[in-house]
């Protein structure tokens, strides 16, 4: 059994997150990685705390296992951030951008706090909050991420923020990527993409389709969307959102948004909140070209984990 530090602090047995990946990451998916024996984490954004609730009570009607509610800091919603405190999972985990009195809450309502970072300057301003586990994400990951790659991303973290154990992020979807997080330091992988072609992923299976027959290179970084949405604030970190390429992404990529931003701010919200959002920008990272199959969560895990411990066996016969 291959076990590190992220398995004593979360009490699982294999040392992977599913990361918060909305739509995907539904009580269905959350659970099914659960029961795995790694960790699933339930996305906040966009939900209200009534629908947040549900979930989380939804979650525990399919696992005893412990599961992680994710919070976006830009984005939170007080009454769901309170939700989320109150039903008491496992852990918080905060994602794009630094608010040092959330993690504080969390901390004081006696659960563990995990926090994304996407530059080694971020890794050092979180972990002077003293959070359990700091998830470095590099450039390949789908959804909002940063611009170093995770190869040279979470050695630097790793060493920025010692003690505190890190996880790895993008660009994970077999043994061999959580093999190379383990070398580069890290405690385990948030795995995002990988799942979203699960069985239990709450996408539309025409998005599922797209990452089996895509290839890395489809998968885009939208550089369109600060002019859409604005520079980020004081609180949040600069990020642009990888997808795979679609009509609208090709259109605008390849021009000036201009006048048009409020149209396509409206536009991409509605897509958002109807679950449309795979129709526009199917958020997909670049691991995409590893994967060829939709099967269930376990599968996955259990794959991903019999691959990995070959691949450090093999490895450690390098050395003589």
């Amino acid at each position: 059994m291959l076990r590190t530090e992220l398995c004593r602090l979360l009490d699982i047995d294999i040392p992977i997150i599913q990361a918060p990946i909305v739509p995907g990451a539904c009580p269905e998916l959350v659970a099914a990685v659960s029961n795995a024996g790694a960790i699933g984490s339930l996305g906040a954004a966009f939900r209200s705390a009534k629908d947040l609730t549900n979930d989380i009570r939804r979650v525990r009607q399919l696992t005893p296992r412990p599961f992680i509610v994710n919070h976006v800091v830009p984005l939170v919603d007080e009454a769901a951030f309170a939700a989320s405190l109150e039903a008491r999972p496992t852990a918080i985990s905060l994602a794009l951008g630094h608010q040092p009195g959330l993690i504080k809450r969390v901390q004081e309502a006696g659960l563990r706090v995990l926090h994304q970072v996407h530059t080694v300057t971020q890794a050092r301003q979180v972990a002077e909050s003293e959070v359990d586990v700091i998830i470095a994400q590099g450039s390949e990951a789908g959804g909002n991420c940063g611009m170093v790659a995770s190869s040279v991303l979470i050695p630097q973290v790793v060493d920025a923020v010692s003690p505190i154990p890190v996880v790895a992020a993008g660009g994970v979807a077999d043994g061999r990527g959580l093999a190379a997080a383990l070398v580069l330091g890290a405690v385990g992988a948030n795995i995002g993409t990988r799942f979203l072609a699960c069985e239990e992923a709450c996408v539309d299976p025409a998005w599922k389709q797209r990452i089996l027959g895509a290839q890395s290179e489809d998968a885009v970084q939208l550089t369109f969307w600060q002019e859409l949405f604005g520079a980020p604030g004081a609180e949040a970190f600069d990020v642009v959102p990888r997808a795979l390429r679609t009509p609208f992404s090709d259109e605008w990529l390849a021009r000036d948004v201009g006048g048009d931003a409020e149209r396509l701010r409206v536009e991409i919200v509605k897509a958002v909140r109807s679950g449309r959002i795979h129709e526009l920008a199917p958020f997909t990272g670049q691991a995409t070209g590893l994967i060829n199959s939709v099967s269930p969560a376990r599968d996955v895990i259990d794959a991903i984990l019999t691959q990995a411990e070959d691949v450090l066996r093999r490895a450690s016969q390098l050395i003589t």
